[in-house]
């Protein structure tokens, strides 16, 4: 720590705000928000270790800092979005995402439109934004129903001066540009499509049946027919969406994080007067994953951008561990302007809530791995070049194998191997093994060396072909441990590699050093999904005769 770093952290107050990292170049790398800034910033000094590596990076290349004092920590949170938004500082989580997600803008006009546009204009002279949506599909079959329920203006300028033009005459358009609508039944449309697009479909229903008496008693039945399909075509589609909760004004949001084989999926679950309407969800592609930072960043983002009407309430049991429920629901309504509360999904409600959002997560985290892995299969000539050269292998990896114990003090303890040929899954050359030498007394390095052993002995036999990489799940003397079973053997023609869990740290035999590969590559990506495979298939299979063993013990007894 160099003297200026240690006289400003003396006169750091003990006052909200904002704190502003930068490195010697006089970049800035990080802002953070404290309640107490003092407190806050020392805590990032006064260790000699933290238990992230990135944080270890971060304080290692922090030259110098400023901070803002703020009247209270929700100014700090709000004033914390604006700067990282501006400076984009490395260190702070950024959601990328090459996807600019679109939304719905009803236009401020005389007589506005609805358009789906990608970029939303802070400029609120432009018109009412609702969004964003993921599902580009879904949101243009939306814009088709809103069009033929809404029958707004659909082109900028008309098309004709003195007659309508095409739209009007199948029904998309009451042709304003001719004077063919007032100005106040245009503008009851247009706020019908405003409760629409926030989910108010009670409201909508009450004020289409109002509006369709008024024009039956005033004998204008073209109009009160036209306005009556409508009705009829929103409560079709009102039908077909999923009732959640029965007789309920229900509004709330249920958010759901999955995070596996550094992909992270989000998926928000919009309910709506007990409806469930609406399903966003986003996937990301991380390095090292602090889930609770990532949420917590994520959450504030999405709310932050948020152009359709809040929720009642948020739940979600990831807001559990970000904690300070206080701070965000304030923060929330003065964002949203109104009150919104924050739930863990504790009670019978919310954890259904959460375990329907939970459900959809999973599916959203598992089709994006099997679209990764889809790449993989497609580049593996690149991948396994990559591994090869950085991995410093005499093989083409084209035959890869994994193995990983599994044993709770001891006991039962087996044995898995994987086996993966040019980058996808070979189950059928999956093997299981009993282990003997260690049985009774928890021994990895024992085990490790007799499945080795097993395996290795039968090169050449039926079955059995040769790998041409050998993955061993552990760290540097795991792997130590089994060369010297390779060299006993004299076996070679094999690469044999370890990978360790906390740093994803690849070790080569007789190597004192690790190497690194970038954390969002396919090579990385790819050996770990190998190695958590077979640590997978040694668990299933040592619960497996773990459950046998109780039951013949159980059998004993009787």
């Amino acid at each position: 720590m160099n003297d200026k770093l240690k006289e400003s952290l003396k006169l750091l107050p003990s006052l909200p705000g904002c704190y502003i990292y930068y490195n010697a170049d006089n970049e800035i790398i990080y802002v953070g928000k404290a309640k107490i800034l003092k407190r806050r910033v020392m805590s990032y000094f006064n260790r000699k270790h933290h238990d992230s590596v990135k944080v270890n990076v971060l304080v290692s290349q922090i030259d110098h800092f400023e901070y803002i004092i703020t009247n209270t920590e929700v100014e700090a949170l709000i004033l914390e979005s604006h700067l990282i938004k501006k400076h984009k500082p490395r260190y702070n989580i950024l959601l990328k995402d090459d996807k600019k997600y679109p939304y719905f803008l009803i236009t401020n006009e005389d007589f506005p439109r609805i358009s789906i546009v990608r970029k939303r204009n802070i400029n609120p002279e432009k018109g009412k934004y609702y969004g964003p949506y993921t599902n580009i599909k879904a949101m243009h079959s939306t814009l088709d129903f809103l069009k033929k329920i809404f029958p707004l203006k659909q082109c900028k300028t008309p098309k004709f001066k003195s007659r309508p033009c095409l739209y009007y005459h199948i029904g998309k358009c009451l042709a304003p540009c001719q004077n063919m609508v007032t100005s106040e039944e245009y503008k009851a449309i247009v706020h019908q499509a405003e409760l629409f697009l926030s989910g108010k479909q009670s409201e909508l229903m009450k004020q289409l049946m109002v509006q369709i008496q008024k024009y039956s008693d005033a004998e204008q039945f073209e109009k009160a027919a036209r306005l009556r399909d409508s009705y009829l075509d929103l409560k079709t589609t009102l039908e077909k969406q999923k009732v959640v909760y029965e007789n309920t004004k229900l509004n709330e949001d249920v958010i759901s994080l999955q995070y596996d084989e550094g992909i992270l999926a989000i998926v928000i679950m919009m309910i709506r007067e007990g409806r469930l309407i609406d399903k966003k969800d986003y996937t990301y592609e991380v390095e090292e994953c602090d889930k609770t930072e990532f949420f917590a960043t994520f959450f504030k983002e999405y709310y932050n951008t948020l152009s359709l009407e809040f929720p009642d309430r948020i739940v979600s049991n990831e807001l559990e561990a970000v904690g300070e429920k206080a701070l965000y629901e304030e923060w929330l309504n003065i964002i949203s302007g109104k009150k919104v509360k924050i739930s863990y999904g504790k009670s019978a409600q919310g954890k259904e809530l959460q375990m329907l959002a939970d459900k959809n997560a999973k599916v959203i985290l598992d089709n994006a791995k099997l679209s990764k892995m889809s790449k993989i299969r497609d580049d593996f000539n690149n991948i396994g070049s990559y591994l090869k050269e950085k991995l410093h292998l005499n093989n083409f990896p084209h035959r890869m194998e994994c193995y990983d114990i599994s044993h709770i003090q001891g006991t039962n303890t087996v044995a898995s191997m994987v086996t993966f040929i040019n980058g996808l899954s070979k189950k059928s050359e999956y093997r299981k093994f009993k282990i003997k030498s260690a049985e009774g007394k928890p021994d990895d390095f024992l085990s490790m060396k007799e499945v080795l052993t097993r395996r290795l002995s039968r090169l050449g036999e039926k079955g059995w072909d040769k790998p041409d990489l050998i993955i061993i799940d552990g760290g540097k003397g795991q792997l130590s441990s089994v060369m010297q079973i390779v060299e006993e053997m004299g076996v070679s023609g094999i690469d044999f590699v370890s990978l360790a869990k906390r740093q994803e740290e690849v070790f080569l035999p007789h190597k004192s050093n690790s190497i690194l590969l970038p954390r969002e590559s396919s090579a990385l990506f790819l050996i770990q999904r190998i190695r958590d495979e077979a640590h997978r298939f040694a668990i299933t299979y040592h619960r497996k005769l773990r459950s046998k063993s109780a039951i013949e013990q159980n059998t004993k007894k009787d």
